[in-house]
């Protein structure tokens, strides 16, 4: 398991990360998700040993991650690091064997990930003349082609067609399922971390203000909105529920303390309920609830 604990990092005045903590556990799948500038990338950055904190430790399996630790982890930086001038499978072998790969085991997994990644008709072109997804699978290729034990990946989906989205994320699911890797990777694209991940740790400001299993999280914020339909002949039937208050359409939220039966028995009185239950928000309006908007003074953050 990936421990980051208590991680800070400043930049002068400006705190990029305030005693951050997180962990991934093996075989898990987590989203590391915040607005710009929130520290995601200094967090990534700090676990690959390219930025020193200020303060707290980055563990795996329950030992100080150094050097051997980090040949052992698969990372993609945001800012894509391949040679352009390079072979597509030229450059997997050489990457490979800056991991430690003997050359025979690094030919043999190169071949392999350039077949797995649907670019073997691209093997021996150089990298710039493919296309910016294909670019990003090759990107991917590298951080995989060592069988890591770990996947660190900074914004792995950015660019990519849905195609390409949905393949890349397939191979993130089968190295955490099928080979126990923990998986953790930013990205802005919400419903693709709801629809991926097992957990996710929202980050704001440098700090994490939510976390926690997707499923528990959606459920520990639905208890306040419901979706209800009724036949009603006047449409001001809910001004009878201090406390409630219309989202859109048929959803309403409840104010703390509310009893979500006031709302049904309101509802009844005005005409048949059609329907009555309570709604799971979606991580989109999890992390809008989550996330303070930065302040003038955190502007800047990575």
């Amino acid at each position: 398991m990936l421990e980051l604990r208590e991680l800070v990092k400043r930049y002068g005045d400006v705190v990029a990360l305030d005693r951050l903590s997180f962990s991934v556990p093996e075989g898990k799948l987590v989203g590391f998700v915040g607005p710009n500038g929130a520290g995601k990338t200094t967090a990534m950055r700090i676990v690959m040993g390219l930025l020193a904190s200020d303060g707290g430790e980055v563990l795996w399996r329950g030992r100080t991650v150094g050097e051997s630790e980090r040949r052992r982890i698969g990372y993609m930086p945001e800012e894509r690091g391949l040679y352009p001038k390079m072979r597509v499978t030229e450059q997997l072998v050489y990457l490979s064997r800056l991991r430690g790969a003997e050359r025979s085991a690094a030919e043999r997994d190169a071949g392999d990930w350039v077949e797995r990644l649907g670019l073997a008709e691209r093997s021996h072109e150089p990298v710039e003349n493919l296309s910016l997804g294909n670019q990003q699978r090759v990107q991917l290729g590298a951080a995989l082609v060592h069988e890591p034990d770990l996947l660190v990946l900074d914004e792995p989906f950015s660019g990519l067609d849905p195609g390409g989205v949905d393949f890349l994320g397939s191979v993130l699911v089968s190295e955490a399922r099928e080979r126990g890797v923990p998986v953790v990777f930013s990205s802005h694209q919400l419903e693709l971390v709801e629809r991926l991940c097992d957990s996710v740790a929202i980050v704001s400001g440098g700090r994490l203000v939510a976390a926690g299993d997707v499923d528990q999280l959606r459920a520990r914020h639905a208890g306040r909105r419901f979706r209800i339909e009724v036949e009603a002949s006047d449409p001001t039937w809910l001004d009878a529920v201090p406390g409630a208050a219309r989202v859109n359409g048929s959803l309403v939220e409840l104010r703390n303390g509310v009893d979500p039966q006031a709302l049904l028995d309101a509802a009844r009185a005005a005409g048949p309920v059609r329907r009555f239950g309570p709604e799971q928000p979606s991580l989109a309006e999890i992390f809008r609830e989550a996330v303070v908007a930065p302040s003038a003074g955190e502007e800047g953050r990575t």
